[in-house]
């Protein structure tokens, strides 16, 4: 379970509190527009479970941690543990998929879209969301890749017949955040001068980073301690996409 305490799962800790609203946001938005049986996959620390369970008739989460939650809490609620692509269900078995800061791990993007658009029944939602790589501080070694607006457009085009573009935007508050993170990374990235965070494996990167973002997050809220935790989830919304939002919000529909 030690992995999944990395700086780069969302966790409750005061420090990710920028991060954890968002997600937040993503949830409460996502719950507004499924129904029926739904599937998540990617749970993660299970932090959204009690936003989406009860706007679904059936709720099934994927992940290859198994989330660190009490099943008691959400009866009804089924848990699977797997690596995906591919998925482990039957074709045209389930209303919507949900999918949050996932889709930028998976290797082969295009196999993971096209077994979401297999297990949805016609008409079924997908709502997924992904870091918009134009707001990206750094390379993050935990990513394959991330999509620019168009980019992931062209890769849920070519699957599904619609798709709606949104990103998740940030008021006054969380850009003040943002822009004091920028330049802290700024701070930490200046020493290399050889560039190796583009030119080494992302493997040998992977601790480093984290070690360095979890440093980095704790220093901001001991400086910043009033912004930091005063950020919420009002503080974040839904808007057409473009290049200044956090993160690409899509809903494709089959």
């Amino acid at each position: 379970m030690k992995s999944i305490r990395t700086a780069e799962r969302v966790s409750g800790e005061a420090s990710d509190n920028f991060v954890f609203q968002r997600s937040l946001l993503a949830y409460h938005a996502a719950a507004e527009r499924i129904k029926g049986d739904v599937l998540e996959i990617g749970t993660g620390s299970g932090y959204g479970i009690e936003v989406v369970a009860p706007h679904a008739a059936r709720f099934i989460t994927i992940d290859k941690h198994v989330p660190a939650v009490d099943p008691a809490r959400f009866p009804g609620v089924e848990f699977h543990r797997a690596t995906v692509p591919p998925l482990p269900f039957a074709t045209h078995s389930f209303d919507c998929v949900i999918s949050f800061q996932v889709i930028e791990h998976i290797r082969r993007d295009l196999e993971f879209v096209r077994e979401i658009e297999r297990v949805l029944r016609p008409g079924g939602r997908f709502i997924v969301t992904t870091p918009n790589a134009p707001m990206s501080l750094t390379r993050n070694p935990w990513h394959v890749r991330e999509y620019t607006a168009e980019e992931l457009q062209g890769l849920l085009g070519s699957v599904f017949p619609q798709v709606e573009m949104l990103g998740v935007f940030g008021n006054e508050k969380a850009m003040a955040y943002y822009e004091k993170n920028r330049r802290s990374v700024a701070r930490i990235t200046r020493y290399d001068i050889l560039d190796l965070q583009h030119r080494l494996p992302r493997r040998l990167l992977q601790l480093p980073y984290d070690i360095l973002n979890r440093m980095n997050r704790r220093k901001l809220l001991r400086d910043n301690t009033e912004l930091t935790g005063s950020i919420r989830m009002d503080d974040y919304r839904l808007g057409p996409v473009d290049a200044a939002c956090f993160d690409l919000f899509y809903i494709a529909q089959k």
